[in-house]
């Protein structure tokens, strides 16, 4: 048998490892970002399925499916995003005489649009949010009334919508226009489908999924609760199973209202039923099906000893459930956080470059999913996710310890991530006492990110303690430090992330296990509660050479605040714009982003193309009359 992943990064990483256990042929495509990915290397055989662009690549059904007849395969695993969804491509699938490995095409259709999945659910008499979704009126006015009745704060997201995609909130009637303006983009980028759906704002809500399984023999189980209330942007960055502090009722009828749901949909393999909860009420309306397996599915695993992947392989195959409701015991409790690629410290600004230094501790009750164990590289063709680090311990206090204390003991860099807002988060009271809406990182500030100047000492102990452990040492390749007769110091260079040089001399003995050198890559990476500051070994002789690379430009101009690709400029040279108007819109990581003038002038220049991929900093407008130009010559 031979199983085919539709798929990259973790998820391609994780479906293999199940597959390759239970003796399955694994095969793997790639697009040429990825060609030299973990994943693409560890499946028994790979496959090229185009370039960088997702239409081109992942997202390429005719190409999937001849490769499927190409190379004789049994089964297609869609993992979770791209494919996973998509009825369509699911039915060709099973067309072409092919195992889909996820639920029939029925039950993927029938919450292929959040329309339908709200009138599915609401004949199931399951509760849901008071909204307006009418797929026949999508007009802008019949959208604004419908806003206007509910009343504000309202949300819009994407009909067809999942992971966080084409979701805007409107507090009022005069931010309603570019909302629904957003949010329509954002959804037809990413779904193909604009329709958009107007809802109440739960003011303080939660975010509470149950996990199904389901065969095609009529059985279907719940797996219990997760949390997922710990998001940025609709992105969930912190899970839990199960779910903490909830009233004994609304738990009970979470888990009901998910079996209702399945059996409504003849739900046949692994699935999530999503659910908003009053944090105020207890009240809890559902939101979705997803029809696929989820990017938190581990804490379910740490909590029942199942592997959901080996599940649904076996499902997808017509085996019957090998277990039964009574069978499920949740024991103890599992946490999960995603480690990204981006910059909490600079609004989550995503973050692309190689990673040279990845170590995470191989303590008991510790797993690693990641799209590389050792080192590898984030593009800005796909999302940034590094991987997930997951712990489990008897109760929900010594999970989170045990989480804290492995964060403290991870080393990723030089690339910048959120593994020290993970920290922060874990050691917050209201986080702790499960006190918390999906609002929290919104409504808190993070803490500032460390001077690296405060830990440079702890950067030159990690290479002395290098130099002591290896009689030849890196300073006999390098002649960017050496040892002084007598008094044996260690002398060095280090230049930090921001390109500031430190010279430094250690004296002492003492060992900071908080920092770790990388003799290959030249790196020494400090972690200060999550937090991982990135010191350079510099040669001597190229010291102290001025970076002429930078880009330049007057104050008014527009610069890209992080690689990424240019979807479209709405300005062309000699258009009047004011404060706040939108110039450009460019995407990083999937989610798209709109760059605003920062002041009323006259368009110069667009410096870029639609599809252009430019870098941090680099011009993409010009003005030649700003209000700024104004002021200074007034």
């Amino acid at each position: 048998m031979k199983l085919l992943v539709a798929n990259r990064g973790e998820i391609a990483r994780r479906v293999l490892r199940t597959a390759k256990r239970l003796n399955w042929e694994t095969l793997a495509i790639f697009s040429d970002p990825d060609r030299e990915a973990a994943f693409a290397s560890e499946a028994d055989e790979r496959i090229r399925i185009g370039g960088p662009e997702l239409a081109d690549s992942y997202l390429n059904t005719e190409k999937i499916l001849q490769i499927c007849r190409d190379f004789d395969v049994t089964a297609v695993h869609p993992g979770y995003g791209f494919l996973s969804e998509n009825a369509d491509f699911a039915s060709q699938v099973t067309d072409a005489g092919v195992i889909w490995v996820g639920p029939n095409p029925q039950a993927i259709a029938s919450m292929g649009s959040k329309i339908e999945a709200r009138s599915l659910a609401e004949e199931a008499g399951i509760p849901v949010i008071p909204g307006f979704a009418d797929g026949e009126q999508q007009g802008d006015e019949a959208l604004l009334r419908a806003a206007e009745s509910i009343g504000y704060p309202i949300l819009l997201k994407a009909a067809a919508g999942g992971g966080g995609k084409g979701i805007r909130i409107a507090l009022s009637s005069s931010e309603f226009p570019q909302a629904l303006a957003d949010a329509r983009t954002e959804a037809s980028r990413s779904f193909s489908n604009d329709q958009i759906i107007v809802e109440r704002f739960i003011q303080n809500p939660r975010h509470v999924e149950v996990q199904l399984l389901g065969d095609q023999h009529g059985n279907l189980i719940e797996l219990g609760t997760r949390d997922c209330t710990t998001q940025r942007r609709y992105q969930k960055l912190v899970e839990e199973a199960p779910a903490p502090n909830l009233p004994m009722a609304t738990e009970n009828g979470l888990r009901e209202a998910a079996i209702t749901i399945g059996r409504v949909m003849s739900y046949d393999n692994a699935g999530t039923v999503e659910f908003v909860v009053d944090a105020d009420t207890g009240e809890y309306f559902f939101l979705e099906v997803n029809t696929r397996l989820q990017v938190e599915h581990p804490v379910t695993e740490l909590v029942t000893g199942l592997d959901l992947v080996e599940m649904q392989l076996k499902i997808a195959q017509g085996n019957p459930l090998p277990i039964t409701q009574n069978d499920v015991v949740i024991n103890g409790h599992a946490v999960e956080v995603r480690i990204n690629a981006e910059d909490p410290g600079e609004n989550y600004a995503p973050q692309t470059g190689r990673i040279d230094v990845l170590s995470i501790p191989s303590d008991e009750g510790v797993r690693w999913d990641g799209a590389f164990d050792t080192n590898g590289e984030i593009t800005p063709f796909y999302d940034g996710l590094i991987g997930k680090l997951i712990t489990w311990g008897v109760n929900r206090e010594s999970a989170l310890d045990k989480m804290q204390s492995v964060i403290t003991k991870t080393f990723i860099g030089p690339l910048t991530t959120n593994l020290g807002l993970h920290h922060w988060v874990l050691s917050n009271p209201k986080f702790r006492s499960m006190e918390i809406t999906t609002t929290f990182l919104d409504q808190n500030s993070t803490p500032p990110v460390p001077n690296p100047e405060y830990h440079v000492g702890e950067a030159a102990s990690a290479l002395r303690l290098k130099t002591r452990q290896d009689n030849r040492g890196p300073w006999r390749q390098l002649s960017n430090f050496h040892l002084v007769p007598n008094q044996t110091p260690l002398q060095a260079l280090l230049r930090d992330s921001s390109g500031q040089i430190h010279e430094v001399y250690s004296y002492d003995k003492a060992t900071f296990p908080t920092a770790h050198f990388e003799e290959e890559a030249g790196l020494i990476i400090v972690n200060h509660q999550g937090n991982i500051i990135s010191f350079e070994l510099v040669d001597r002789a190229h010291a102290w050479t001025t970076d002429s690379s930078a880009f330049a430009g007057s104050s008014g101009n527009v610069t890209a605040p992080f690689p990424a690709v240019v979807i479209s400029a709405p300005v062309k040279p000699g258009d009047a714009v004011s404060n706040g108007d939108a110039v450009m819109v460019i995407e990083a990581m999937k989610m798209l982003h709109s760059l605003t003038a920062s002041g009323g002038g006259e368009v110069d220049r667009v410096w870029v193309d639609e599809g252009d991929a430019i870098e941090a900093g680099q011009i993409l407008v010009s003005f030649t009359k700003t209000d700024t130009n104004e002021e200074e010559s007034a």
